[in-house]
């Protein structure tokens, strides 16, 4: 068998687990004709043009396969299977027609399930606003088969199980705790983890804060593991979201704060359309980030994994568990201290730290998208579409229109503005109107919960992105030789869960220039709130989708600013650090502090500070108390010093 693919007997009690509630005592035992297979869509061993999507997994309990493909349907994502023998099976598919929630007409989220290369009578992503066992009917196997995800259209379908059951009057349930444990079961994993280790330093989430953070710890001669859900570090700074990292570093009078930032940052490209937002993924340099960790003895790098439980005691953090997001195998991280990198605060928050999150007038999230003009041969041989080869082939032959599909299901933007419609331009756009397409005023989730709504969020994105599409191309009659480029499907956050520390700063501080005596990292984005823009947002409550940045006064300030230490570390976890968009600030001291060369600042503190918790056996809150002194003589020193090892 393949990872994550399982074949049993409903004898045991492991389909008992996800019986349907409603039949659980009408159908206490599945008998003789109990047999089943079930298979995990991260689990395929092909993914095709399908994207593994694992940043709803509190919500959904498992990643998922996505198929986003602009509008293009993608390849098929495959995998061979062995079912317990041969015979009829009833086939549920776990997914959901993800524009439900707004009541839309179209379901473009169409997909098939192909057994041998024939696809099942249903079609799936077609039913229910929650995720939930679409029911594919009976069918007739042999014993070996090869299962396909064959997309429809492009547009978003998503996988996240597949279960066949020989009892074809079985019907699984939906509860999220009871299908974890079924799934548990099914794995043969325990629910207690596996030794994963013992650390100085546990830095989770390997954005630019949690790389730079690994980094710098290591440098100063601690045992570090950094933990990562993506397949890339750099978060919003990755190929996978592609925001350019701002910020300035290298300051008076710690001029040296910064270097390992610019040290993993890539080299700038020429902006184009004056931005270096969404270009193309090569620019971002991935592989710049994962080289820098790796050539770092002291670092424990591990891709793939996600921290989704924290153990404590007395209020102190003993370990977190990670569970690897392709396999579902556990492992339990022992250290002295944590750093919470994650953005959401997802650590601080399982381990009880005391957090803020503003439940209305959140700043939003992007997904930030191109085009690209097919006529031009340039773009189309550098473009990253998952069909660039037929694409070519096209364009080579002179065939270079490309027609887009209405998009019922969409934002209807027909008699609405939006920048980058004729006449309309978003805050600080140029005149071309195509550079006013997905930039960073595309953003949207000002009034949701950035964590258990994220998958809504992202979705309001695409179907803001489908519509303005959709009427450029079929209403305003534009472009016609344009398509859709590359869209993130990864969010790209502003704003979500902040820990609270022994100093919560505010925009006041920037303002009024209020010093204090641990000054450590310099700031000098302006003070950027980010709100729905008024000028795009008449008929679309609850869907507003392009936003406006403060400016102007009261949201600049006169010089570099330095934030002190107290607000990189928890006021009640007495172990906890944290770096990014999740430190002790107000919503308001969030503005010019969360771009990603600050936050990577950060990181570099948060590691040097924990060097010195380890070498005096002390805490976060004791740097500022008793060490702040040797604290700021690190900090003078250059990023590539390097400490003896302490551990």
């Amino acid at each position: 068998m393949n990872r994550k693919q399982f074949i049993g007997l409903a004898g045991s009690t492991a389909l008992t687990l996800l019986l349907n509630r409603k039949n659980l005592f009408a159908n206490t035992k599945a008998g003789a004709q109990g047999e089943f297979l079930f298979v995990e869509a991260e689990g395929f061993t092909d993914y095709g043009g399908w994207d593994l999507d694992q940043q709803s997994m509190e919500i959904t309990g498992s990643p998922y396969l996505l198929a986003h493909g602009l509008g293009i349907p993608v390849a098929d994502a495959t995998t061979a299977v062995e079912f317990p023998s041969a015979g009829t099976y009833r086939v549920w598919v776990r997914t959901r027609d993800w524009v439900a929630p707004w009541k839309v007409p179209g379901a473009p989220g169409k997909f098939q399930l192909l057994i041998d290369k024939v696809p099942l009578k249903e079609t799936f992503g077609t039913k229910g606003a929650a995720w939930h066992w679409h029911d594919g009917g009976r069918v007739s196997v042999q014993k070996n088969a090869t299962l396909s995800l064959h997309d429809l259209t492009g547009f978003e379908g998503r996988c996240e199980a597949i279960l066949f059951c020989k009892d074809v009057n079985f019907e699984p349930v939906n509860d999220l705790q009871a299908l974890t444990q079924f799934r548990r079961k099914l794995l043969g994993l325990s629910d207690e983890p596996t030794d994963g280790g013992n650390y100085d330093l546990v830095v989770i989430g390997g954005g630019v804060a949690g790389t730079s953070a690994a980094i710098s710890a290591a440098r100063q001669g601690i045992k570090v593991a950094l933990i990562q859900d993506r397949p890339v570090l750099g978060g919003n700074g990755s190929s996978e979201v592609r925001v350019w990292p701002e910020g300035r570093t290298q300051q008076e009078p710690f001029p040296h704060v910064g270097d390992i930032v610019e040290e993993i940052m890539p080299t700038p490209p020429t902006p184009v359309n004056g931005t270096r937002n969404a270009l193309n993924g090569m620019f971002y340099d991935d592989s710049k980030k994962i080289k820098a960790v790796e050539n770092e003895p002291n670092i424990t790098l591990m891709m793939y994994e996600r921290a989704f439980r924290v153990e404590t005691d007395n209020g102190e953090i003993k370990a977190v568990i990670i569970q690897n997001i392709q396999t579902g195998k556990r492992r339990k991280l022992k250290a002295k201290y944590f750093a919470d990198c994650t953005g959401d605060a997802t650590i601080g928050f399982l381990a009880g730290a005391d957090y803020e999150m503003s439940k209305t007038g959140l700043m939003g999230t992007s997904n930030l998208w191109n085009v690209l003009n097919a006529a031009d041969n340039k773009q189309v041989l550098a473009c990253e579409c998952k069909d660039k080869t037929a694409l070519a082939m096209q364009c080579e032959i002179g065939e270079t229109a490309q027609p887009f599909p209405h998009c019922p299901w969409a934002i209807d933007l027909k008699d609405k503005p939006f920048p980058g419609r004729k006449g309309y331009k978003g805050q600080w756009g140029r005149e071309d109107p195509l550079s006013n397409l997905g930039g960073w005023y595309w953003e949207s989730g000002f009034d949701k919960n950035p964590v258990t709504e994220i998958e809504l969020i992202r979705d309001l994105n695409f179907r803001a992105m489908y519509g303005a599409w959709d009427t450029l191309k079929n209403v305003d009659k534009q472009y016609p030789n344009h398509r859709l480029g590359w869209a993130a499907f990864i969010a790209g956050k502003r704003e979500s869960r902040r820990l609270m520390g022994d100093l919560v700063l505010t925009a006041d501080d920037f303002r009024k220039d209020h010093s204090f005596p641990d000054p450590a990292f310099p700031c000098s984005w302006h003070i950027d709130i980010h709100r729905a823009d008024p000028a795009f947002d008449k008929g679309l409550k609850g869907q507003e989708f392009i936003s406006r940045a403060s400016e102007g006064e009261g949201y600049v300030y006169k010089k570099i600013y330095w934030a002190p230490y107290r607000v990189l570390y928890s006021r009640n976890i007495s172990n906890l650090f944290m770096a990014g968009r999740d430190i002790s600030v107000g919503n308001d001291g969030l503005g010019p502090v969360r771009v990603m060369r600050t936050c990577g600042m950060m990181g570099e503190i948060v590691g040097k500070a924990a060097s010195l918790c380890t070498k005096y056996k002390t805490t976060p809150r004791n740097i500022y108390e008793k060490h702040l002194d040797k604290l700021q003589d690190l900090m003078r020193m250059p990023g590539q010093y390097r400490a003896e090892n302490m551990s």
